[in-house]
């Protein structure tokens, strides 16, 4: 799943391509994409009616974040919120034949530009069989497509239904926030019993880290995975609280880390793998101490750390 760096390239990339740019017209090709948030769907005939004859005629007017999530604000007040959960993508292709590509100028390409995890088929043919919805817009076509749909593209009449539905209420803050500070992170974590790792990932009280950037900033604070959160010291809180801020303003400059399938909207890998001190580096030399990185495993997910440098 990307991961807050990741999701926001790919919020720049979009907004970069589709604002500004009328619905001609949207059609659903997987009404369970749009009938809700949860694993256990029923496709809905009458939201697909609404999606496709709703959105119509709308445009584009901002795309945003929050944590993992892509929201898009439309003209009248509408919204659409989506989450790429495992495997989602969005590929927008223009209809001159030419891609606009994130930080450079056009150029003519038979690929698609392509924003999420790349799906092969995506590459040289769209629509596919893993296309869910395809939005016709005036100056080329923008489709979501999902493997193992898991993923979520809802749309809401009004912004305020959207608010008051309070999808965000159980998420932390922003890494970047203002209000995101060693003294907030210092209360949150002291009354938390789990390990640290999977309280950083829980997003209930930072929101956007997951497995990488767990890792990462971990290490770099010099704190074990499987610490219990609420036994940080002050000057750990100071370290980590540093690590976090840092390595995620340093992801999203450099593109955010493409590992397994994940790729950015003009379909270049991020870079920030190439900075990754321990994630996915299980039995290397630790690049502080040389010891060889150890791994365990947290919350399901495999986690790799130093024994000798993160006590």
């Amino acid at each position: 799943m990307p991961e807050l760096p990741e999701v926001e390239n790919l919020r720049i990339g979009l907004e970069k391509n589709i604002l500004g740019q009328k619905i001609s017209s949207v059609e659903v090709r997987n009404s369970k994409i749009i009938s809700g948030k949860g694993t256990l769907r029923t496709a809905s005939k009458k939201k697909t009616k609404e999606f496709e004859s709703e959105l119509k005629g709308e445009k584009f007017i901002a795309v945003k974040r929050r944590a993992k999530n892509l929201i898009f604000e439309l003209t009248h007040n509408k919204t659409i919120l989506a989450h790429l959960k495992m495997t989602g993508q969005f590929a927008y292709k223009a209809s001159t034949g030419k891609t606009k590509v994130t930080g450079g100028p056009a150029r003519n390409t038979t690929h698609s530009v392509v924003g999420g995890h790349p799906i092969e088929i995506s590459e040289s043919t769209l629509p596919n069989k893993h296309t869910h919805i395809i939005f016709k817009l005036e100056k080329g076509t923008l489709y979501y497509n999902d493997t193992r749909k898991f993923g979520y593209v809802i749309y809401f009449k009004d912004k305020n239904i959207f608010e008051n539905e309070n999808h965000f209420v159980n998420l932390g803050l922003e890494p970047l926030d203002k209000s995101f500070n060693v003294g907030y992170l210092s209360e949150k974590l002291k009354i938390k019993k789990g390990k640290i790792k999977a309280v950083l990932m829980n997003q209930d009280v930072v929101t956007g880290i997951g497995n990488i950037y767990a890792d990462e900033s971990l290490f770099e604070a010099g704190i074990n995975p499987t610490r219990n959160a609420s036994t940080l010291r002050k000057k750990e809180l100071e370290n980590l609280y540093t690590a976090i801020v840092r390595i995620i303003k340093q992801a999203i400059k450099v593109g955010g880390s493409s590992v397994a399938t994940y790729r950015l909207l003009d379909e270049t890998q991020g870079n920030y793998a190439r900075e990754h001190k321990v994630y996915g580096k299980a039995g290397k030399n630790c690049t502080k101490c040389g010891k060889l990185l150890e791994k365990t495993t947290v919350q399901t997910r495999t986690t790799v750390f130093c024994p000798r440098c993160q006590k």
